[in-house]
């Protein structure tokens, strides 16, 4: 089981998309956060800013991403809260002997902020946490994915995906692996199309890919494990 990070494993999209509207309008793109949430979410940050300079006319201030991150890390801190159900869908999963890593397009250091300021890092061992800055090309391009199958010695075929953006749905697709699309803030036509099965909450992913009520039921809360 491949679990995005942001917005799946944690709720950090809403959060996001307010801190990137207030620099983009600092900087002279008037953005509101429902705006950034819909034009950059599940981007590259140079995909971020390319996207918004070409729309701005002009080049964002140099330190532009740095100041954007800086300042999404001090909300992060203050709001960040883990989404509903992720602690115990990992655990079910875990129990069942499913092996679960998480791929995000992020840098591996925010996704150790993020799943450490939720309460969530001690589900992933330090070798089950992937980046796309591991591999040459980002979602929407299947490089991530590939990449984590081969680290957890997993055929793509027998991957399970759970994203929330188009994007990361049609990396999993490309890379041959079962999509779920999680909606909670996605638009839910969006991720059909791009060939996701629909998760309307983490709490049924369980039963969703099918694990026998007696492991749904009974989530582990042993130990951390470890990839093997």
């Amino acid at each position: 089981m491949i679990f995005d990070c942001d917005g799946v494993l944690v709720d950090s999209e809403g959060i996001s998309g307010e801190v990137l509207a207030r620099a983009l309008t600092a900087a002279g793109l008037p953005t509101s956060p429902a705006e950034a949430l819909h034009g950059y979410k599940g981007l590259l940050m140079a995909e971020v800013i390319e996207r918004a300079q070409a729309r701005l006319g002009a080049a964002l201030p140099g330190e532009f991403a740095d100041a954007f991150e800086r300042d999404r890390t001090v909300e992060f801190h203050h709001r960040l809260q883990p989404v509903p159900g992720a602690d115990e869908a990992v655990r079910s999963l875990r129990a069942a002997g499913v092996k679960a890593c998480v791929a995000s397009q992020g840098k591996l250091e925010k996704t150790d902020l993020t799943l450490t300021l939720t309460g969530l890092r001690e589900l992933f061992a330090e070798n089950e946490l992937f980046s796309a800055y591991m591999v040459a090309h980002g979602k929407p391009h299947p490089d991530l994915f590939l990449h984590a199958a081969a680290a957890m010695r997993a055929s793509p075929d027998r991957c399970v995906v759970v994203e929330d953006t188009a994007i990361g749905v049609r990396a999993a697709r490309s890379a041959g692996m079962r999509a779920f699309g999680y909606i909670a803030d996605s638009d839910e036509e969006t991720l059909r199309q791009a060939g996701a099965e629909v998760l309307r909450s983490l709490a049924a992913l369980p039963e969703q890919i099918g694990l026998p009520p007696a492991i749904r039921d009974h989530p582990y809360h042993g130990a951390r494990r470890r990839a093997v």
